[in-house]
């Protein structure tokens, strides 16, 4: 079953030197970007992450060092990739979790403004794992019936991706709508502010800290009983998103 878009959604996924949201650096993006009429515009780009690929990495995806040392950074590409991404939903495989939120963190560390966060945001995976719960290769078989080949490449995984969720419309009819509203909500397995979770909604809507001393108090309430806790946080090991979330938020309380 075809995708039902009211908008263009881009499929994506990323090799990177680890899986340190904060800290590590994209070596590979493979896209898809589908739009409404059923166009699709695809892209493959090596990046240059400007430090070592740990060897554990490497063993992983197959890139090297060796293979990106004259290849773009993601500031010199940063603009292009705005332009794909930007006004479109998101989709990927476990990319509620780090693709995203990772790509938002090279975005910042550009200095290229995206909102990341408002997209909806339909995360393959979680649909898989609560209808099914396997691996990206064991969905590949179980609903396409084929054995997914060159495994962790970011074109074959993103392409797999998007023939996986167009076969769980067609498998689960009764539990899945061909609705891109719909399946955001249905594989989000969250309520949070920003991609860390380290702020969430409560049940009214309200931001909330989602960790520490003050886990489950008002965010406002918080930055208005405890001026420093802002500053805390700004001077501390915490993303880049993070931080720029709770910035909006103290402006938005006026705090």
């Amino acid at each position: 079953m075809k995708l039902n878009l009211t908008k263009p959604i881009v499929f994506f996924d990323l090799e990177t030197t680890g899986i340190d949201i904060a800290t590590d650096r994209i070596v590979e993006i493979c896209l898809i970007r589908i739009e409404p009429n059923g166009n699709k515009q695809s892209m493959t780009l090596r990046i240059n992450p400007e430090r070592h690929i740990p060897e554990e990495a490497s063993s992983v995806h197959g890139i090297y060092d060796t293979d990106v040392k004259d290849c773009p950074t993601f500031r010199e590409k940063a603009e292009e990739l705005k332009k794909i991404f930007e006004g479109c939903d998101l989709a990927g495989f476990n990319s509620n979790r780090f693709d995203i939120p990772l790509l938002a963190e090279e975005f910042i560390r550009s200095g290229v403004n995206i909102d990341l966060n408002s997209p909806r945001r339909v995360d393959v995976q979680n649909i898989y794992h609560k209808l099914e719960r396997r691996t990206l290769v064991a969905a590949y078989k179980f609903y396409c019936n084929k054995d997914l080949e060159n495994a962790h490449s970011a074109l074959a995984d993103t392409e797999a991706t998007l023939e996986v969720l167009e076969a769980q419309l067609d498998h689960y009819p009764n539990d899945l709508h061909n609705d891109i509203d719909f399946l955001a909500d249905y594989s989000s397995r969250d309520n949070f502010v920003d991609f860390a979770g380290r702020f969430a909604y409560n049940e009214k809507g309200e931001e909330i800290v989602n960790f520490g001393k003050h886990k489950g108090r008002l965010v406002k309430d918080v930055l208005r009983v405890e001026p420093s806790y802002y500053n805390w946080m700004m001077q501390s090991d915490f993303t880049m998103n993070t931080k720029q979330v709770l910035t909006r938020l103290k402006y938005k309380y006026s705090l």
